[in-house]
């Protein structure tokens, strides 16, 4: 059985206020900080250490990633596959102010069907990330990673692993730190949990 474990960058200003997409320059504010260090406690308290600790290249994720290799004694391993969406011509923009752009229902609603203005569709995002974490799968046969990303790209990944319908994957809900486990036995996965944000020392990893 290999593991990954899903785990959403820390706090920043702009979280739920602003849609930074890739860009630069956006670091962990304290409080995400200080869930870094809490959701790096709580990946040391499994039976099963991982192996191997992945990221985004976007400075947050590398500052939550970095906390988790610290506590794990790895080092982070920079992966583009594992990048924030390109939300194109939305990037820096409030999200109340996108909010009321028409293509932000069928975002909520049919996203099988959106692409970001200027940027990358849903299904190419879900497309990536699939290939992403098969490829980390492959890699680390029979062990537990952690892979530490962003809201959409882990609902995505989540959503292909349950099987759900791409149009349903904004169901999923993932907050800032929190863990999301995904079980692979033969390349077949499985949802151990979703949007974990308490303890993980009783999550069944065999």
């Amino acid at each position: 059985m290999t593991i990954v474990l899903l785990v959403r960058h820390g706090t920043t200003a702009t979280t739920g206020k602003v849609l930074p997409g890739r860009l630069g320059g956006l670091h962990l504010s304290e409080k995400g900080k200080g869930e870094a260090q809490t959701v790096a406690e709580r990946i040391c308290e499994l039976d099963r250490k991982p192996c191997a600790v992945y990221a985004s290249p976007l400075e947050r994720t590398k500052e939550t990633a970095n906390s988790i290799s610290r506590a794990l004694g790895v080092r982070t391993r920079v992966d583009r596959a594992l990048l924030e969406p390109d939300v194109g011509s939305w990037a820096g923009q409030e999200i109340k102010s996108v909010a009321k752009d028409p293509r932000w229902e069928m975002l909520q609603r049919n996203p099988a069907r959106f692409r970001f203005p200027e940027g990358e569709s849903i299904a190419e995002l879900s497309a990536r990330m699939n290939d992403a974490v098969s490829s980390l799968v492959s890699r680390h046969a029979g062990e537990t990673i952690v892979v530490v990303s962003h809201a959409d790209t882990i609902k995505v990944a989540v959503a292909n692993a349950a099987g759900a319908p791409l149009d349903l994957f904004q169901r999923f809900m993932i907050a800032p730190c929190s863990v999301s486990a995904l079980a692979f036995v033969k390349c077949v996965p499985s949802v151990l949990c979703v949007n974990s944000t308490g303890s993980l020392a009783d999550l069944r990893l065999s």
